[in-house]
């Protein structure tokens, strides 16, 4: 006797992921519906802002489940989130950094914490609406690549799913394009057909990050010193967690020439300032590293990478220095490489993995 493979639609109340649902049930698949409440909006000052853990994206959500058939639940994941990835965001702003939070949802929630939930309810896999691909190797193990849709794809921010992971998880639209899933809520009549998709960092709609961090620690950054490369006093900043690497606007500095931040010193609360010249480097440093193959390189790789979301791929070598850590030396020089962001290495479509920028 055959069973029907179950799947767990994780459903944010946005186009893409009603998409995948109507993907997966018409395959065939026994589908239930699930949105992860991972904040109250009135905890973090952000009433009034449209966010993807709103009331009404809750609803829309629901009323896809119900066009669709399928049983829904709202899962809390509140205590999860804040620990997780709210309390590195804010770890790592403190430290001089630029954390990635979306990185981190995905790695301890989407794929983590719904898996769990999966499993518990009788479901073989965790579907998203995230434009990647899934693929299995004769060998049986598995690959993440990138989507058709290259405009959409959202392989950067997946680079950390683990074999395991990716054996129970399914992205429906990874072959098609974005247009493509807006046609198929046109086509069905699901409620959030044209719904704008969802921009910024979830838990801080108004993209003041230095505001959030403030309000979610009740302190205020201490100001300290703006000083040159060279150590020469410029100015007073208002608090590192204002700045990250290669940041121009809102410095207040009078010069001849433009400044940016090119340096973070925590130790002494002094943030750097410099020339566009001063921020390119052909290195950087990066831990807590995932290799998707399941395996460290024991030779230096010739691959590209990324180091922001956005940014073309670059020819680099990445050489692994420990179990969890790499050295990457660029051909050219990079632009504001920035503590805590992600660097993800590629070689053509298939994403290898990544690791944090020290």
């Amino acid at each position: 006797m055959t069973t029907t493979p179950g799947a767990l639609i994780a459903m944010s109340g946005g186009v893409d992921s009603t998409g995948a649902a109507y993907l997966m049930k018409k395959a065939g698949y026994r589908c239930m519906g699930a949105t992860m409440r991972l904040y109250q909006n009135e905890d973090l000052g952000q009433s009034g802002f449209h966010t993807c853990c709103s009331a009404q994206d809750v609803e829309d959500a629901a009323d896809v489940a119900f066009q669709l058939d399928i049983p829904f639940q709202v899962v809390n994941y509140t205590e999860e989130f804040r620990e997780k990835v709210i309390g590195k965001f804010i770890a790592t702003y403190e430290a001089g950094g630029t954390p990635n939070p979306c990185i981190d949802c995905n790695r301890t929630m989407k794929f983590d914490k719904m898996l769990d939930f999966a499993r518990e309810h009788g479901l073989d896999y965790v579907v998203t609406g995230h434009y990647a691909r899934i693929e299995q190797l004769p060998d049986g193990r598995y690959t993440l690549k990138k989507a058709v849709d290259t405009t959409k794809d959202q392989s950067y921010v997946l680079a950390w799913l683990t074999q395991e992971q990716l054996a129970h998880t399914r992205f429906p639209l990874g072959g098609l394009h974005k247009t493509e899933a807006r046609e198929i809520a046109e086509a069905h009549g699901f409620c959030n057909a044209h719904k704008h998709d969802s921009q910024d960092i979830c838990f801080v709609p108004d993209g003041d990050y230095a505001a959030a961090v403030e309000r979610l620690t009740g302190t205020h950054s201490e100001p300290g010193r703006f000083v040159d490369t060279q150590g020469k006093v410029l100015g007073t900043h208002r608090g590192i967690i204002h700045y990250t690497i290669g940041q121009r606007r809102g410095l207040g500095i009078a010069a001849e020439a433009p400044l940016y931040v090119c340096g973070i010193d925590v130790l002494n609360n002094e943030v750097v300032l410099g020339r566009n010249a001063d921020l390119f480097s052909t290195e950087l440093d990066a831990s807590g590293c995932n290799w998707i193959s399941g395996d460290v390189p024991q030779q230096p790789l010739r691959v590209t990478a990324r180091i922001r979301y956005r940014q073309p791929e670059q020819p680099c070598t990445v050489t692994a220095t420990g179990p969890d850590t790499v050295h990457v030396s660029f051909e050219t020089p990079q632009r504001a490489i920035t503590r805590g962001q992600a660097v993800v290495f590629y070689d053509g479509d298939t994403v290898l993995g990544g690791g944090t920028i020290d």
